[in-house]
């Protein structure tokens, strides 16, 4: 049996991962992972050591989606109103007027997140979850989309603060970009560098347009043994003896919009086990606590957890 392509011909975001490519050398599969995030409805977690492309990979994205970009550079002075924004006293009109913090922009980036306190990145929560900031007794909408990227220095590194696990889990998904490959660095040495080229990328797709392609990533089929599937990948997590504790339902939402993405990436108008596969590990490891006391659950953890459910 054949499965069902969509009849849309080519599909809009086609151009925008393929001039990704040679902006984000040698990445093509996490550069894929982090468009299905934003095109789930998700946020995405970046964790790498520095220089290896985080950064230059949310502006990519920026540019090519027509985005409106904002960034925040996260220290451990940084303040919640720093992000939100503040109230400032006009005497002219003897008034208060709000001036709008960073958040509000359609693509920001939390940059080196886990270098401000607690309470600082506990002002993502309300805009990750509810599209919308609460500041000084007034709530207020944020733009659509709003794709938030942030990224982080591995935990051992001086002056970080451990994300609790209630913001981990407003990550959708959670990458590491890693060393590219041979072929990929000496492109990159041969070039100069890719930052240089950001200026000179032109939009390929208008930001009004990405509510309407999120809405048909929604709309993609996931058929009842596709759902059993998952439901099975997240109880498995759950009664496995290498995790402390399992997948939340949240979690498995964010699993089925992910596989979506995919799908529909790959031009597919329902959900395959392999869709499913695919995007796992990006989707549950930075949620799974290893009983060995690691952060997140190891590559090799995940793979024992796919073995241990069969395909419908």
């Amino acid at each position: 049996m054949s499965t069902p392509l969509l009849s849309a011909s080519p599909r809009p975001l086609a151009p925008v991962l393929a001039r990704a490519d040679e902006i984000i050398l040698g990445k093509s599969t996490e550069i894929r992972l982090a468009v299905a995030c934003l095109l789930a409805g998700g946020h995405l977690l970046i964790e790498d050591l520095p220089g290896l492309g985080k950064t230059t990979l949310a502006q990519t994205l920026a540019h090519l989606l027509g985005l409106q970009f904002s960034r925040i550079q996260f220290t451990s002075d940084l303040l919640p109103a720093d992000i939100t924004g503040v109230s400032i006293f006009e005497r002219e009109r003897s008034e208060f007027r709000f001036l709008p913090g960073p958040i509000f922009s359609q693509l920001l980036l939390a940059d080196e997140i886990n270098r401000a306190t607690p309470k600082t990145q506990s002002a993502l929560l309300e805009a990750m979850e509810e599209g919308q900031v609460t500041a000084e007794g007034e709530t207020r909408r944020l733009p659509q989309p709003f794709f938030v990227i942030a990224t982080q220095n591995p935990a051992h590194q001086i002056g970080t603060f451990p994300l609790p696990e209630s913001q981990l889990d407003r990550f959708l998904m959670r990458l590491e970009l890693g060393y590219p490959d041979q072929a990929a660095e000496r492109r990159l040495l041969a070039g100069g560098g890719q930052r240089q080229h950001l200026d000179q990328l032109l939009p390929l797709l208008d930001a009004s347009t990405l509510p309407g392609l999120q809405r048909e990533v929604a709309a993609v089929h996931a058929a009842e043994p596709l759902i059993d599937y998952v439901l099975a990948l997240v109880e498995a997590s759950r009664q496995a003896p290498a995790f402390q504790h399992g997948l939340s339902p949240r979690a498995g939402l964010g699993l089925l919009a992910a596989a979506r993405a995919w799908a529909w990436l790959a031009g597919r108008n329902m959900v395959l086990p392999d869709d499913v596969q695919a995007v796992l590990p990006s989707v549950a490891r930075h949620r799974l606590r290893s009983l060995q006391g690691s952060d997140h659950a190891s590559a090799e953890d995940i793979a024992a957890l796919i073995r241990s459910v069969a395909i419908p």
